[in-house]
């Protein structure tokens, strides 16, 4: 690994990630590892390997990688909710789980106006209880990470699911393959990344943002935030400040709220998803294609992620 573990693009990077941190790599093994979520009360992260239909557990305190669960549909992306339970994106299963306090599984969505959802992809969860999720193809496209099937919907949306009702809206529909998701921090803005390239190769990769309305329901029309320089946006997070730290081809974009790039932090393969951690919320893990590294960074990432 390079010497220096960040490129500096903007002065603004300088402060937040220290010169002296190194990237770390945890753990390898995985064929496609995505949807990091950080347990803080168990110091430990879970993790997918989507096509090996399993999802992986990092212990913090011994540094050992674990089974949590397998077969597990082909699980995606995941979040906590306020109460601490996984929200889960199920390629296989076609449906946004819950996994209870007692380890029960709880469907919390698989139809849109009577038909099966595409391959839920990645959540976020709102201050207010809600679900927010990306629903594009990539689980029924293949064999590979889920089962091959036909579409029943007309396109790939981003839906809300109400926390008291259970009734599910799709709030986006103007998106070839919405993915990676998350709010800025103080929930005013929705941040939505497009992989629609992978479909066609004329439409770029990029990240929209979304203003959210006054009924905290439903987002005006979007506008881009960013394009990629290397590969696709995928999964990210925002810290406190409302920077953007996404994965790209050749590592982790940061971006600062006003849109610009202002640092990269190298990885030595394809990243597909990051998340914060550890006992101050300052540690980036992220999923490179076969494995899981870590950098501690000069922020922390907010409390649910």
């Amino acid at each position: 690994m390079s010497d220096n573990p960040h490129v500096i693009l903007d002065p603004r990077f300088h402060r937040l990630a220290f010169p002296h941190t190194k990237l770390e790599k945890l753990w390898t093994g995985a064929r496609w590892a995505e949807g990091p979520a950080y347990f803080p009360a168990g110091r430990y992260l879970i993790f997918s390997d989507i096509p090996n239909d399993r999802l992986l557990r990092f212990d913090e305190c011994n540094n050992t990688v674990s089974v949590f669960r397998t077969p597990c549909f082909n699980e995606n992306g995941h979040t906590l909710d306020r109460e601490g339970r996984l929200i889960s994106c199920e390629h296989r299963g076609r449906v946004v789980s819950r996994t209870e306090h007692d380890g029960s599984r709880k469907v919390l969505a698989s139809h849109y106006k009577g038909k099966r959802l595409n391959s839920p992809n990645d959540a976020v969860v709102k201050s207010d209880g809600s679900i927010w999720f990306t629903d594009p193809s990539y689980g029924i496209d293949s064999e590979y990470e889920g089962d091959l099937a036909p579409h029943e919907l007309d396109g790939c949306y981003v839906y809300r699911i109400d926390p008291h009702s259970g009734d599910l809206t799709a709030v986006i529909t103007d998106m070839r393959m919405p993915n990676g998701i998350a709010f800025s921090p103080d929930e005013s803005l929705l941040y939505v990344a497009d992989t629609g390239t992978t479909h066609d190769p004329s439409y770029a990769a990029h990240i929209r943002i979304f203003k959210m309305q006054a009924d905290g329901k439903s987002v005006a029309e979007g506008r881009l935030f960013a394009n990629s320089d290397s590969g696709l946006f995928d999964g990210f997070r925002i810290d406190i400040h409302g920077n953007l730290w996404s994965s790209a081809g050749d590592g982790v974009h940061c971006f600062h709220p006003d849109g610009t790039l202002i640092g990269k932090i190298p990885v030595p393969e394809i990243c597909g998803n990051v998340t914060f951690g550890g006992i101050k919320r300052n540690r980036l893990f992220i999923c490179g294609q076969t494995s899981l590294y870590s950098i501690y960074l000069n922020t922390q990432g907010p409390k649910y992620c």
